[in-house]
């Protein structure tokens, strides 16, 4: 099998045996040099002045913004003057359906009440304008109460197997004998989960507000986020387990295989972001090590997907992957054709570093707006994605089977791979023998009462 380069995310570092997890900070720490567009100057010895270009504002200063937006006695920015409760309810609407979640803050949703208040006596003819404008931002927040619940619930029950030491007694192809299905039924969980991801949290991520984690000081919300990449962490994890939990090569190889098919459905339907957290899992190091396993499968179906996870240039070769599904989507006519799910971290990693490659005022002091033009032109293309419905039907057992089986943690995962295959270079060894000491002290213990 060929070996990770150590630039990437899920890389097994030849010091330690475990298994890498992904936290929302390192998000910010993965390969490639980061965004790749162009350096934007735009001096001009007017500081009063806006700056356009192709008729797009580019740059300016605040007062000046201000100033081309307030009417005055020979200056008119809109001639029709009694359009201006249309035009701020209008821009509510923009705000509210972008950014829903930023009125999760009871002080935003007061204002927003009060705006609405005024808007409504000074234009009556608006009233049931703004009424849908509050149903809508209303109806959204409760969907993300409904979803949050529910994520709420599949947790305590994946810990109460956990913790309850419920074995299963089958594996995910008794249960999903199909690939396509298993990638289909992924499909579903991406979209619930990706779908509800706020444009907001992606804000709070490059903002200054943040601690030393890479977690937002601030009040905004990242949790949908961070549920995301937690969701990753589990599949990968899900797919080490499988392999590594049994101890007949032959199972081991079958199990290899079926999870190479199904990363393959995956970049068919578009679901990079499961591809990559299914190839992370069979390149962690206990699955990696099994070296007697691994010469048995297929390499030449697995080195396709390895191609698709290569770091270099980049990631060019997920990228182009990628720009051929949007060219897709972009004709579908079948709503199978219409999904992208992209590689969540390395999205957040190119919004990353557009905020941190640009300042948001230049050298005169002066507004950055194209820096916001391409960041606003970023996360729109991920608001389009979010916006496909997942067109399979759910399988209610095959998703509980994914979402709340008991997955190894780290150092039984890596105990269970060397049950399947005793270890055999002088790093392994005193790995395992330092594990099964570790294991002998507890029960010790445990017997002791001590």
């Amino acid at each position: 099998m060929k070996q990770m380069d150590h630039t990437q995310i899920f890389t097994c570092q030849k010091k330690t045996s475990d298994p890498q997890k992904l936290t929302l900070s390192q998000m910010f720490d993965m390969a490639g040099s980061g965004y790749d567009g162009p350096h934007i100057q735009c001096v001009d010895d007017n500081n009063d002045a806006l700056i356009f270009r192709d008729g797009n504002l580019v740059c300016g200063t605040l007062e000046a913004l201000i100033q081309h937006l307030i009417p005055t006695r020979d200056y008119y920015p809109d001639e029709s003057l009694g359009r201006f409760g249309h035009h701020l309810l209008r821009l509510l609407n923009h705000w509210t359906d972008l950014f829903p979640y930023d009125f999760l803050d009871e002080l935003m949703m007061k204002t927003l009440k009060d705006i609405s208040h005024r808007i409504v006596n000074i234009f009556p003819d608006l009233r049931k304008d703004v009424t849908n404008m509050m149903h809508n931002l209303l109806n959204r927040l409760s969907c993300l109460q409904v979803f949050e619940d529910y994520i709420s619930k599949v947790n305590t029950e994946s810990l109460q197997k956990s913790q309850n030491q419920i074995i299963p007694t089958t594996d995910i192809i008794e249960i999903c004998p199909n690939p396509l299905i298993l990638a289909q039924q992924l499909t579903n969980i991406e979209i619930d989960r990706f779908s509800h991801i706020g444009v907001e949290e992606f804000i709070c991520t490059c903002s200054e507000d943040r601690d030393n984690n890479g977690n937002c000081n601030s009040n905004k919300m990242v949790s949908n986020l961070e549920s995301y990449v937690q969701w990753f962490n589990r599949l990968s994890y899900l797919v080490a387990t499988e392999i590594c939990s049994h101890l007949k090569k032959k199972n081991r190889v079958r199990m290899i295989e079926y999870f190479i098919d199904v990363a393959k459905e995956c970049i068919n339907i578009g679901n990079f972001n499961s591809l990559m957290a299914i190839i992370a899992g069979m390149n962690m190091c206990p699955v990696a090590r099994l070296r007697k396993t691994w010469a048995k499968v297929n390499k030449a179906k697995f080195s396709i997907l390895e191609h698709q996870m290569d770091p270099s240039n980049n990631f060019s070769s997920y990228r182009s992957c990628l720009k051929a599904a949007i060219w897709r989507s972009e004709g579908a006519v079948d709503d199978r054709e219409r999904v992208i799910i992209p590689f969540l971290s390395l999205f957040v990693k190119d919004v990353y570093f557009l905020n941190e490659g640009f300042t948001n005022r230049l050298p005169n002091g002066n507004i950055n707006f194209e820096k916001f033009w391409l960041m606003a032109k970023q996360l729109a293309e991920f608001v389009s994605w979010q916006q496909v419905e997942c067109p399979y039907e759910k399988n209610s057992n095959i998703l509980s089977y994914i979402l709340t089986t008991p997955v190894y943690s780290e150092t039984p995962l890596l105990l269970a791979s060397f049950e399947c295959e005793a270890p055999e270079t002088s790093y392994d060894k005193e790995r395992h023998k330092q594990l099964a000491d570790k294991g002998r002290h507890k029960q010790i213990r445990m017997q002791t009462g001590s």
